[in-house]
C-alpha cells in the first residue's frame, strides 16, 4: 500500500506533505498531532546533495529550540523538503541525508554550541542522538524510492524531531501507547513490522534515520568531531 502524493503541480510541496501526514494510512501519530496543532514547520530547499542551503536550515532549526524552551509544547517537528528528486536509491539518498547532517552538526560546532548532555554523540552509541542549538534531535528521512510505504514521499524530506519530547511523553506515561500505535499502523501500511524500529536506549537511532534496512555491520558515516 503506498501513500504517496499525487503529483498535483497546482499544490506547493509543503501543502503535499501536509496532505501525506492527513492521509488515514499515514502511521506517525506524533506527525499528525504536530500538523492539527501547527506545530509542523517547513523549509523548502533546493538539493539534498548540495550544501546550497544548510545555512538556511541551521538557523531554522536553532529556531525550533528557541520556540521549544519558551513555551514546551510537544510535537513541534521541523520539515526540510528539497525540491529536486533526484531519483536517488536507498543508498544515495542515505549518502547524501548524513552528508547534511555532517554539514550541519560541524557548522552548529564551529558556532560553539555543545552537545545535549542527554544524549551521547557517538554514533554507535545505544544512546546516541543529533544535536543542534545544544538540544537533540532525532531525524526522519523519506524518499520517493524508500522500501516502506511510511518513509516514501514524492521529493527527499528530512524531518527532524525533539528528543526532550519522547522523554517527556515518557514521563507522562503516554510514549509506550503513541509508540505501539503506531508500529499497528505501520505495519498495516507495509505488511511487517519495520526491522529496524528500536527504543532509544536499545540500539543506536542512527540506524533508524534514513529508513533503510542497515545489516549489523553498518557503520554510521557521521562524527561530532569536538565531542
Amino acid at each position: 500500500m503506498s501513500i504517496q502524493a499525487k503529483p498535483d503541480q497546482s499544490l506547493s510541496l509543503c501543502e503535499k506533505f501536509r496532505a501525506i501526514v492527513q492521509d488515514a494510512n499515514f502511521p506517525c501519530v506524533g506527525a499528525k498531532a504536530a500538523l492539527a496543532r501547527e506545530q509542523m514547520d517547513f523549509l523548502v530547499c533546493r538539493q539534498i546533495s548540495s550544501a546550497w542551503d544548510d545555512l538556511k536550515i541551521l538557523p531554522a532549526l536553532f529556531d525550533v529550540v528557541k520556540r521549544y524552551r519558551a513555551d514546551s509544547k510537544l510535537f513541534r517537528t521541523f520539515v526540510v523538503l528539497f525540491e529536486d528528486d533526484e531519483n536517488l536509491n536507498e543508498n544515495e539518498f542515505e549518502k547524501h541525508m548524513w552528508e547534511r547532517i555532517q554539514s550541519l552538526s560541524d557548522k552548529d560546532e564551529w558556532l560553539g554550541y555543545k552537545p545535549d548532555p542527554s544524549v551521547e554523540s557517538h554514533p554507535d552509541s545505544p544512546h546516541f542522538g543529533l544535536s543542534f542549538g545544544g538540544e537533540a534531535f532525532f531525524v526522519v528521512g523519506l524518499h520517493p524510492n524508500a522500501s516502506r510505504a511510511a518513509r516514501q514521499f514524492i521529493r527527499p524530506a528530512m524531518v527532524f524531531n525533539l528528543h526532550d519530547q519522547f522523554v517527556t511523553l515518557r514521563e507522562q506515561g503516554s510514549y509506550e501507547r503513541m509508540r505501539q500505535k503506531i508500529i499497528e499502523r505501520d505495519i498495516a501500511v507495509s505488511g511487517d513490522p519495520n526491522p529496524m524500529l528500536a527504543r532509544h536506549g536499545e540500539t543506536s537511532e542512527a540506524r533508524q534515520y534514513s529508513g533503510r534496512a542497515v545489516k549489523d555491520d553498518w557503520q554510521c558515516p557521521y562524527k561530532r568531531h569536538a565531542a
